[in-house]
């Protein structure tokens, strides 16, 4: 017998929850990918683990806040709990295999194919580990064509985003694909929700594991905090909001070379006074 699916058991509050837990995960990831090309070489891994555990934790929030409203009507959902902790673990892996490669050799050609192709199986193998974390009376079905689809999805949403966040074009430019980017990412979610079904066993009782209450919810709370953490270092950090190298161009004066680069809190050089005899030195301000 097959049993009756309802993925919006609350209407629209978890697939709104979900959504904006994809943007904000997504958004903190990428202007973090978009820090890493800014900074010194030693600094680079950092700022791309950093940009990795935001995604990676931001869809793996919007998943389960998603499953919140999943019920099968016949039969108690209940989950395993390693395997939702293996689901979460996984998409972090893989999402910074991708940002990694990206990070390193830029977000263009065979790089960004490969990191955007890896990120977005990440997505998709975080998504359907977390499926076979559930225990109830009966067994899961999935449309093989349906199963494939959201993983194109997955994989063409991922690597948009790592191409935007390769442009280096400011904060509202990575709004935007943060907001692309989420909604790809819960379309996937709802295109792999629909290609399920549930056929119920003959038995009848509560399953294995945990129920939803008495465990997503405590275990939301980590990668939300950590999600919130991670945005308090993007606010503060001027240079991951607007996207622009910590170093400007002094204009063109008399006596200061062209192209000179003006570092914050360093000494601009000393030029030697111009009369004949006079061995003062001054700087360019003094003149």
């Amino acid at each position: 017998m097959q049993g009756t699916i309802d993925g919006f058991s609350y209407g629209v509050v978890t697939p709104l929850v979900a959504y904006l837990m994809a943007c904000l995960g997504g958004a903190l990831g990428l202007r973090c990918t978009t820090r890493s090309m800014l900074v010194a070489h030693s600094w680079r891994p950092a700022w791309l683990a950093l940009g990795s555990a935001a995604i990676g934790s931001g869809i793996w929030t919007m998943h389960f806040v998603a499953m919140m409203g999943f019920t099968v009507k016949e039969t108690p959902v209940h989950y395993d709990k390693s395997t939702t902790f293996a689901s979460l673990g996984l998409a972090i892996v893989m999402v910074g295999v991708g940002i990694f490669i990206v990070g390193y050799r830029g977000a263009t050609g065979t790089a960004l194919f490969t990191g955007g192709t890896i990120t977005g199986l990440g997505v998709a193998s975080m998504h359907y580990l977390g499926m076979a974390g559930m225990r109830l009376n009966g067994t899961l079905g999935y449309n093989t064509f349906t199963v494939a689809a959201s993983v194109v999805i997955a994989v063409v949403a991922a690597t948009a985003a790592l191409w935007a966040a390769g442009q280096v074009r400011g904060f509202l430019w990575s709004v935007g694909a943060s907001l692309v980017m989420g909604l790809a990412v819960s379309g996937m979610h709802y295109t792999g929700m629909a290609a399920l079904s549930v056929h119920l066993h003959g038995t009848s009782g509560t399953p294995a594991g945990d129920s939803p209450a008495s465990l997503l919810a405590p275990m939301l709370i980590g990668p939300l905090a950590f999600l919130l953490l991670a945005g308090v270092v993007v606010m503060f950090d001027p240079l991951v909001v607007m996207g622009k190298p910590d170093v400007t161009r002094v204009d063109r004066k008399p006596g200061v070379p062209a192209g000179v680069i003006a570092h914050p809190g360093r000494r601009p050089p000393l030029e030697p006074a111009r009369s004949q005899g006079d061995r003062v030195f001054r700087t360019p301000q003094n003149r």
